[in-house]
């Protein structure tokens, strides 16, 4: 009879667990005599007592490795024999005897084969090469007893990095191992080894990622945003190599070692990673439920962004049911995610709806305002393949109808037809329209077509430069530039209409001296009006600046010019020795124009008391 404390391993069924995996004993073949039994447990008392006295590793040794593990398969057939044919036999007993020396030595070897060789077996090593080599798939507990893995790897892997070859050795070495014991009925003590150091290795490397375990939400809520934004940016970092490299890796290490047992594999692979891929793919839901507001919009889409492109690795490595919470885990905090980008986004256009500033920019210059939106929906068009994930159930409509000249005829097929598109168009539509509410402020008219034009301009600058120009077209372009050129012929039509009409409308006919006289006095006084009102307005793009410069030029100049060649030397004769009324030449009128929209006077002042018709510096 068995000894006391001795397992009957063959007397068991076979058990549900995937941890005991003890197959019942199967009919030999009518040539395994009596007398092949007892050598083979000669055999193998002869190897397994030699072995067991020698400290060296049992794999150092390929040869005796494969004599070890043949002997230990013809034991477990001799032992197979005597349970079918003589159960009550002395012989069982001196069998399992030998049985369990050779467990214990197969289980101090796949300890040290797994410590040994961590540097070759970590995640990166491992998943740097297939798993679907044949040499790496071939070499088993039987494969050992008819092929030789070393000469094999050898001849058909001359091109592998050494790294590698070990690695694949090292993987071969313990499925062989890991086989034999659960085959013997020692699947606990193997799968124990097993997940202890390859969960330590997992954690570690997690912790080195800077995933934090155990993170609640209340300890987010509590969070400085930069310190949160730390957490994020180091979050972000580690994803991806979490994923790609040490869950992936792994994986493929569990599949290798445990090849023969789908749920050894499934219960190894999920006690390893499960806790901290919870940890991992949960900070992302956490983040979500943070303070939603507009500056956090980014870190938010940079999280569904990452976790959406892992997405295929995430559902194809925690495919097993006992990893379903992962795979659960992560989908939730895309969700959550995204419904925080929906609310942020809904409460930026209500605070750009609700932006109740009443100063007026100094000016005519750009609004704080236009700035703002404009930098805020040119990053987001950086992220509109995401928003268009986001989005996709959740359809928009638009409050009032756009006007056409927004959104350009709508039998034209370059009109805006993307959700997104629409969205971020709308966006930039609620601004100008708050934009041209906050121009009415303005006490001078032409001013506030001033800063139309430019804010009008800052946002056709940002569209251009930016992803907005591929989402909104450039027809959206083309019809804002109209509309700019139309603020700015408002503004000169209004600015310097006084000036146009001092002048005769046809300069060059025939007039008394007296009408000369009042034309030019009427002009220099229209000119310094308008001159010194405007030397503060600013025309930030130098473009806008330009063009409004060229088209005041030829308004005015031509017109100016013509009267002033006729009547110019005239009228200075006429008043020789006194205050002369031709104070401007026409080159005057272009030097005093191109100190125009910089916003500041010191750039020059109206000469009220010039002979020779020029600028006082």
């Amino acid at each position: 009879m068995p000894r006391k404390g001795m397992r009957t391993i063959f007397f068991k069924s076979p058990s549900p667990s995937p941890t005991r995996m003890t197959p019942p004993p199967s009919p030999l073949p009518h040539t395994f005599s009596e007398s092949l039994m007892e050598e083979n447990i000669e055999v193998a008392d002869f190897i397994i007592t030699k072995r067991d006295a020698d400290v060296a590793s049992l794999f150092s040794d390929r040869e005796e490795a494969r004599e070890y593990l043949g002997s230990v398969k013809k034991l477990q057939k001799a032992m197979q024999f005597l349970v079918l044919h003589h159960s009550s036999s002395e012989k069982i007993v001196r069998a399992q005897i030998l049985m369990q020396t050779a467990m214990k030595r197969l289980e101090k070897e796949f300890y040290q084969i797994l410590r040994s060789n961590r540097a070759y077996l970590d995640p990166e090593s491992v998943s740097a090469h297939s798993s679907s080599r044949p040499s790496a798939s071939r070499s088993s507990f039987s494969d050992f007893e008819e092929e030789d893995f070393e000469n094999e790897l050898r001849d058909e892997n001359d091109s592998i990095p050494e790294v590698e070859r070990v690695s694949l050795a090292a993987m071969a070495d313990l499925r062989a191992i890991a086989e034999a014991m659960i085959s013997a009925g020692y699947a606990k003590e193997c799968i124990k080894i097993y997940k202890i150091i390859r969960k330590s290795i997992v954690d570690e490397a997690l912790y080195h990622l800077g995933v934090e375990r155990g993170l609640t939400f209340q300890q987010v809520q509590k969070m400085e945003w930069e310190v949160l934004e730390v957490k994020i940016k180091t979050w972000l970092s580690a994803v991806k190599m979490a994923v790609k490299t040490l869950f992936y890796g792994e994986r493929i290490l569990c599949d290798q070692v445990f090849s023969n047992s789908a749920p050894i594999r499934e219960s190894c692979f999920t006690e390893i990673s499960k806790q901290g891929a919870l940890s991992l793919f949960g900070f992302p839901e956490k983040v979500a439920k943070y303070m939603k507001t507009p500056e956090k919009m980014f870190r938010v889409l940079d999280l569904y962004e990452a976790v959406s492109d892992l997405w295929p690795e995430i559902e194809s490595i925690f495919s097993f049911e006992s990893t379903s919470i992962v795979r659960s885990t992560a989908v939730n905090s895309l969700i959550k995610l995204g419904d925080a980008v929906r609310t942020i986004l809904t409460d930026f256009e209500t605070a750009i709806q609700k932006d109740s500033s009443k100063t007026t920019v100094p000016g005519g210059g750009l609004h704080p305002l236009t700035r703002y939106v404009m930098n805020y929906v040119s990053f987001l068009a950086d992220y509109s393949g995401i928003l268009s994930d986001i989005f996709a159930d959740w359809p928009f409509t638009i409050p009032s109808a756009l006007p056409e000249s927004y959104f350009g005829s709508p039998n034209n097929e370059e009109t805006i037809s993307s959700p997104i598109s629409v969205r971020l168009a709308w966006l930039i539509l609620v601004m100008l329209c708050k934009l041209d509410a906050k121009a009415t402020m303005y006490k001078d008219v032409e001013l506030s077509y001033l800063f139309l034009a430019n804010n009008l301009q800052y946002v056709i600058g940002k569209v251009r430069q930016s992803n907005l120009n591929f989402l909104l077209g450039d027809e959206w372009v083309i019809k804002h530039e109209q509309k700019v050129k139309q603020y700015a012929a408002n503004y000169e039509r209004i600015g310097w209409s006084k000036v146009l009409a001092s002048l005769p409308e046809n300069p060059t006919a025939e007039i008394s001296m007296d009408q000369v006289s009042d034309h030019f006095r009427r002009f220099n006084s229209a000119f310094e009006e308008a001159y010194m009102k405007q030397c503060c307005w600013v025309v930030p793009d130098a473009r806008l600046r330009d063009y409004i410069k060229v088209s005041l030029a030829r308004r005015i100049a031509p017109v100016y010019k013509g009267f002033y060649e006729i009547y110019g030397g005239v009228q200075r004769k006429k008043e020789l020795g006194g205050d002369s009324l031709v104070r401007y030449t026409p080159d005057d009128l272009g030097n005093y124009w191109s100190d125009l929209f910089y916003g500041s006077r010191s750039s020059g002042s109206v000469s009220s008391s010039s002979s020779r018709g020029g600028r006082s510096r």
